[in-house]
C-alpha cells in the first residue's frame, strides 16, 4: 500500500511541475543584422540598385548573393531588396569583416572590384523570453565603426560609407549608407 501511495504522490508531483510547451512566435524579433542601403554618389538622396554583388565573411565559405546569375552553388542569397542587404554580424566578436565584390561573376573578371569593410561594435545580450531566449544587440563603435581597404589596389568601388544609427537594434531601419 505504501508502494502505490508513493507511486501517486510522485506521479502527482510529477504532472504538476508539467508545463505547456514554449514556442518562440516567429514574430519575435531576433539577432539582427546589419542592414546598409546603397545610394547613388551623385544624387544622395537616391537609392542605387546593386546588381553582380556578392559579400564573403573572411572566415565563412558562403557569399550574400544580390543576383542568382552569380549564385554558386555554396553561396547563400539574402535580399531585402535590391537597394539593401542585411548581414549577420558575429554574436562571439567585436568585429567582422567582410568582402564586397562588386561585378562578381562577371565574365570578365577585370571588371570585378572587390572592397574589404571591417565593422567593429559592442555586443549585449538581452534576454527576449523564456520560449525565444536571448538575443544579441550590437552598437558600432563611435570613434571607428569601420575599416575600409582596397586589397587588389584597384580603387574602391565604395566612395563613401556613411554610419547613420550606430545601434543595431532592429532589421526595419538602415544603419548605414553606402554611396557609389
Amino acid at each position: 500500500m505504501k508502494k502505490i501511495i508513493s507511486f501517486l504522490l510522485l506521479f502527482a508531483f510529477g504532472l504538476s511541475s508539467c508545463e505547456k510547451d514554449d514556442i518562440c512566435d516567429p514574430g519575435t524579433p531576433t539577432t539582427p543584422r546589419l542592414i546598409i542601403s546603397f545610394y547613388d554618389i551623385n544624387n544622395s538622396n537616391v537609392k542605387k540598385k546593386v546588381t553582380r554583388l556578392k559579400v564573403i565573411g573572411d572566415d565563412q565559405a558562403k557569399g550574400i548573393v544580390f543576383n542568382e546569375s552569380a549564385l554558386e552553388d555554396d553561396e547563400t542569397r539574402y535580399l531585402t531588396s535590391g537597394d539593401s542587404i542585411g548581414i549577420p554580424l558575429k554574436t562571439d566578436a567585436n568585429t567582422v569583416t567582410f568582402s564586397f565584390i562588386l561585378n562578381s561573376g562577371d565574365v570578365n573578371p577585370a571588371q570585378t572590384n572587390t572592397d574589404k569593410i571591417k565593422f567593429n561594435y559592442t555586443r549585449q545580450d538581452v534576454y527576449v523570453s523564456r520560449a525565444c531566449g536571448f538575443k544579441t544587440i550590437f552598437k558600432l563603435d563611435p570613434l571607428k565603426p569601420y575599416e575600409q581597404t582596397d586589397p587588389a589596389g584597384d580603387g574602391l568601388w565604395m566612395q563613401n560609407i556613411d554610419p547613420i544609427n550606430l545601434n543595431i537594434e532592429y532589421e526595419n531601419e538602415t544603419h548605414i549608407k553606402v554611396y557609389f
